[in-house]
Order: C-alpha cells, then sequence, then structure tokens
C-alpha cells in the first residue's frame, strides 16, 4: 500500500510534468501557484525530477530575460507521465466512488430522518 506522503508527492510530480509538456517555459513561481505548493517546494520538485532524468533544463531562447528556463521531459519523463497519469485516474476514480458511496448512505439517513416521527417539533 502507498503511504499518503507517496501519494501527494505522485500527485505532486504528475501535476509538474503535466503542466511541464503543455506550458516548458513556466517559471518555478508559476508552477508553484498552479500546483498549489511554495517557490521553494517546486524548487525541490523540479530539482528531484532533473535528477532522475524525467526533466531537462535549458535556456528559453525566445524570452527577453536570458535567465529564464525552458523545462522539457525527456522521454523517460514522458514514459513516467504516463505511469503516473494512469494511477491518479485510477485513485482519484476510488475516491469519487467512495465519494459517492458515502453520498447516498447520508441521502438514505436524510430520507429516512425526515420520514421518521417528529418527537422533538
Amino acid at each position: 500500500m502507498t503511504s499518503k506522503r507517496n501519494k501527494l508527492r505522485e500527485d505532486t510530480h504528475f501535476r509538474v510534468l503535466r503542466l511541464l509538456q503543455e506550458n516548458p517555459e513556466m517559471s518555478q513561481r508559476e508552477l508553484a501557484e498552479a500546483v498549489g505548493v511554495s517557490v521553494g517546494g517546486i524548487h525541490y520538485v523540479l530539482n528531484a525530477l532533473i535528477d532522475k532524468g524525467l526533466v531537462k533544463l535549458g535556456n528559453f531562447t525566445a524570452a527577453e530575460d536570458k535567465r529564464r528556463y525552458a523545462y522539457a521531459l525527456t522521454p523517460k519523463g514522458i514514459a513516467r507521465k504516463a505511469a503516473l497519469t494512469r494511477a491518479f485516474l485510477v485513485r482519484k476514480m476510488a475516491e469519487y466512488e467512495a465519494l459517492r458511496n458515502e453520498i447516498e448512505l447520508i441521502r438514505v439517513e436524510l430520507d429516512q430522518e425526515d420520514l421518521a416521527p417528529n418527537a422533538l417539533r
């Protein structure tokens, strides 16, 4: 069983890889805001993805500020993103089913309360 921390890390990696595939020129600040983590946290995540060979760092040549970087997914990064996408979808579908079942139980409870004799009213 995957721990909650690992699930959170996988979700963060999935979201970062997904965003970078669509927008390789995103800044760390923009990524952090989109993912919902601190800039320091996104810096840590990006370094981990680079260290694992999932993302490569290059200069963003179209930018006026030559200090800007572009983050490109490597073939290994694209494969990892596909695996994370599948895992993310399975996890979210399970969460959806659990939530749907809980909602249905609550609806049944409310219906039963509405039909019960009103002793307090």
